[in-house]
């Protein structure tokens, strides 16, 4: 018989996964910083850089799992219930997550595509998804790397609420994912 009290955790496949993305865009963020310490053309580069590539395309495709998990189970609730102004800001700030978790991927494939490079994917290439152009290839990277800016306000900012909600507000919304109960 299935209880029909909520449940205060959420499943441990989506714990699990919230925090392995959480080292993955980590390490995304921090090959491509550190590319910057080697010098042009170098393996070391090129290193950073593909491994900067297949660890975004890895998050591109978890979040789909995580997607699907996130709509098939139940939310658990936030107690005591927060404003509605604050779930909202939640849910805006979430929903950007996931359009930054899906696009940038996308787009850094798009700009190999364009700039007709392989696209490496653990000893894999995968197909272009673009034709070539220099121009589109260009017009594609300003964006990836603003919006790849903006992802380090957006982590920031949804790794602050979870501490602000545990250690000012008191409620349980860090204590929903953690790995442990």
């Amino acid at each position: 018989m299935a209880s029909s009290t909520p449940a205060a955790h959420y499943a441990r496949p989506s714990i699990a996964l919230h925090w392995l993305m959480l080292v993955l865009l980590a390490a995304v963020y921090a090959t491509i910083e550190l590319r910057g310490m080697f010098p042009k053309g170098s393996a070391e580069r090129d290193l950073m850089k593909d491994l900067h590539f297949m660890l975004g395309l890895s998050v591109f495709v978890l979040v789909w799992l995580r997607l699907i998990l996130r709509l098939s189970r139940p939310t658990p609730p936030i107690v005591p219930k927060p404003p509605a102004w604050q779930t909202g800001l939640s849910h805006l700030v979430h929903l950007l997550l996931y359009l930054m978790m899906i696009g940038l991927p996308l787009a850094g494939w798009a700009i190999l595509s364009a700039a007709d490079k392989p696209i490496p994917f653990y000893g894999l290439d995968l197909p272009a998804i673009t034709s070539p152009d220099p121009d589109l290839a260009k017009f594609i990277k300003g964006w990836h790397e603003r919006i790849g800016s903006w992802g380090y306000w957006l982590i920031g900012l949804h790794a602050v609420a979870g501490l602000y909600h545990h250690y000012v507000l008191r409620d349980n919304t860090l204590q929903r994912m953690l790995p442990y109960k």
